[in-house]
């Protein structure tokens, strides 16, 4: 990712956060046959410190194609993003931007047993489900559940480092950004609700 200090983001706590409200994940692989890239669910792994862990499943043959575990991946965790007009601006500033927030994961991917990915298959489709007025389960027909499985290879990364950025109008002065979260939450044609939160959410760090 593009170097920019003033937008880092660093604290492994708003990075487990990102996962959490963004589990379609991009998996990238440097192989002997080039790059590789899948995009896949992800669940964070809840711990009670800063450590990272995610886990997810491929489809197979994706994890020969990755060459799964047998060196470091990238994972890219990409949050709300939006364009932003220089409409939003005050006049004369005509250069518009793209904001967003996103976060480079990375780590060597510890491929799991079939028992603990079927589990992992069952939390995933859990923690989706759960939003439904009827949740279905894997518990339906489980021995079909299981077959299926079959086909997938569960993984584990303990993330080692992670490189994110919060990209959200900071180098705007007050007033520039306030007119910004209000365009955003509007009905306009560049409206995004999630983005406007995000600038919200930094405004609150800047304290």
């Amino acid at each position: 990712m593009r170097h920019t200090p003033h937008y880092l983001l660093t604290d492994p706590r708003e990075v487990k956060r990102l996962i959490r409200e963004n589990p379609w994940t991009s998996y990238v692989s440097h192989t002997a046959n080039g790059l590789v890239a899948s995009h896949y669910a992800t669940l964070l792994e809840e711990t009670d410190d800063d450590s990272i862990s995610i886990v997810s499943h491929f489809g197979r043959p994706d994890e020969v194609a990755h060459e799964l575990g047998q060196h470091e991946m990238l994972v890219i965790v990409q949050g709300p993003h939006g364009y932003i007009s220089p409409g939003w601006y005050a006049e004369g500033d005509f250069i518009p931007t793209w904001n967003h927030v996103t976060a480079h994961l990375y780590g060597v991917p510890e491929i799991l047993s079939a028992e603990e990915n079927f589990r992992i298959l069952h939390r995933l489709v859990d923690h989706f489900e759960e939003r439904m007025p009827h949740p279905r389960s894997l518990h339906i027909d489980e021995p079909y559940a299981e077959r299926v499985a079959k086909g997938t290879v569960g993984l584990r990364i303990r993330v080692t480092r992670f490189d994110a950025r919060a990209k959200l109008s900071q180098n705007k002065a007050d007033e520039v950004r306030a007119t910004i979260v209000r365009e955003l939450d509007g009905d306009g044609p560049y409206a995004d609700p999630a983005l406007a939160r995000e600038m919200r959410r930094a405004e609150e760090r800047r304290g």
